[in-house]
């Protein structure tokens, strides 16, 4: 009997005691980047999907079949709201009695001024290290009350995430602050960055809108053409998600810089240059600072 017991202890030691399964909540995003900051805010107690895959260009994003399977079972819901994902709330129709969170509640909107979504708010509101606050805390509260046991820790996951960003943004603001005046101009092909030329005092315009719209007409390209002759304004840049055509052709008239590409809607894959949130924020506004600082 003796022997038999060292036998069994002998077995557990060598193939490990079980490890108790960890109970986690399924968090489901309308995109990629709302999928980074749940699973900061969430730690080892969810698993995240995201409905869109990275690169996606999400405004008129259409859900596959696959998309729907993907997100079945998932016990909370987030989006930005805002008119941005207007197929989101028809995609949750598939996958029962899910409750969903708008991350954008509480962030004070920017209107845009132009294009046929004039009047309306710009929906962008994440592209902001101001308002990034504001949607982790709405991400804490999303789990916290889908999952009241690990409150704390998500509450605790928020405050250190935030943490985060406001450091690495410090010098970027700085940076920024120490241009002239009249180089504080950030110009792109979509008005995506609104709430972050805001954020660091910068003057903001666009080929147009949102990318629902037209894209690259002979009149936004003529409207913008004039205002940076009129302004001196030095560089343009486009989004990862569109085609940079439109702005090298405002760059090529007008003598200016094409500065390159920002990040907005989506995320890269993990060996991509803005796998993260995080990533996404510090990778565009460096290279904003970088078009601005530049010499002519």
């Amino acid at each position: 009997m003796r022997f038999l017991t060292l036998l069994g202890l002998f077995i557990t030691l060598s193939l490990g005691a079980a490890q108790p399964v960890l109970a986690q909540i399924k968090v489901l995003t309308s995109f990629t980047v709302f999928a980074d900051m749940a699973r900061n805010v969430a730690g080892e107690h969810a698993e995240v999907v995201s409905i869109t895959r990275e690169g996606a260009e999400i405004h008129m994003f259409r859900p596959t079949p696959g998309d729907i399977k993907r997100g079945l079972g998932a016990d909370v819901a987030l989006w930005n709201g805002m008119g941005l994902e207007t197929w989101f709330e028809r995609y949750l129709e598939n996958l029962g009695n899910v409750k969903a969170y708008t991350l954008s509640d509480g962030v004070e909107p920017i209107l845009i001024t132009e294009d046929a979504y004039q009047g309306r708010a710009n929906p962008h509101g994440w592209m902001s290290p101001g308002n990034a606050n504001i949607y982790i805390d709405n991400i804490v509260t999303a789990l916290s009350e889908t999952d009241p046991a690990n409150a704390d820790a998500y509450a605790a996951n928020g405050e250190a995430y935030k943490a985060e960003i406001a450091a690495t943004f410090a010098p970027i603001r700085a940076a920024i602050e120490a241009l002239p005046e009249d180089r504080r101009w950030l110009v792109t092909s979509e008005a995506a960055f609104s709430y972050l030329a805001r954020d660091f005092g910068l003057k903001e315009a666009s080929i147009w809108a949102i990318n629902a719209d037209s894209q690259g007409s002979p009149q936004q390209v003529r409207r913008i053409i004039d205002l940076i002759n009129e302004n001196n304004i030095p560089v343009i840049f486009s989004e990862s998600t569109v085609s940079p055509k439109p702005a090298e052709q405002v760059a090529r008239e007008t003598g200016i810089a094409y500065g390159g590409v920002l990040y907005v809607d989506s995320l890269s894959t993990p060996d991509g240059p803005v796998p993260t949130y995080l990533d996404l924020l510090k990778v565009t506004s460096q290279t904003i600072v970088t078009g601005l600082t530049a010499q002519p």
